[in-house]
């Protein structure tokens, strides 16, 4: 499990998994107010993953194609195909637990409470990481984690705001 995490932190997918996150993070914020049901959560995940995966893949080629003024390579094709299932996976992944929701495992106000929270916790385990694999101490490691979640908690503040 280690080795699988630290090959993941190596990645080039962690940026596109941190940005996923934090749109999931955002639907899931913005349904809580006047939830849908379970599965219709699921969907909206999932619609708005593939969406969003879609748009980041067609604006990557493009952007190849005009900066190199040619088709893209399969090599490029593959690389940004990757990006898109990393950031369809950060925007899909709080659908498990509208899953276990609709399953009756867990009730749908736990499925949103579990679901923001997680995606907080998950912008601060990359935050403390990458400054870990820099090279940070743990105290600065730590602030740095907490300073990007941070980003995740000031979103479910500011809809507790506004609503």
């Amino acid at each position: 499990m280690l080795r699988l995490l630290g090959s993941h932190l190596g990645s080039r997918h962690v940026s596109r998994v941190i940005y996923g996150s934090i749109i999931g993070l955002a639907l899931v914020v913005a349904m809580e107010d006047h939830p849908p049901s379970s599965k219709a959560v699921v969907g909206t995940l999932l619609g708005t993953a593939l969406a969003v995966g879609l748009a980041e893949f067609y604006s990557d080629i493009l952007g190849v194609e005009t900066r190199r003024r040619r088709h893209a390579t399969g090599a490029e094709l593959r690389h940004t195909a990757d990006n898109m299932a990393a950031v369809a996976f950060g925007i899909a992944f709080p659908g498990v637990f509208f899953v276990l929701a609709a399953a009756h495992a867990i009730g749908e106000e736990t499925a949103f409470t579990i679901a923001k929270w997680s995606g907080v916790v998950l912008i601060g385990f990359y935050g403390f990481a990458g400054a870990r694999l820099v090279g940070e101490g743990l105290l600065v490691s730590a602030l740095r984690a907490i300073a990007v979640a941070l980003v995740g908690a000031f979103l479910i503040g500011l809809k507790s705001l506004l609503h």
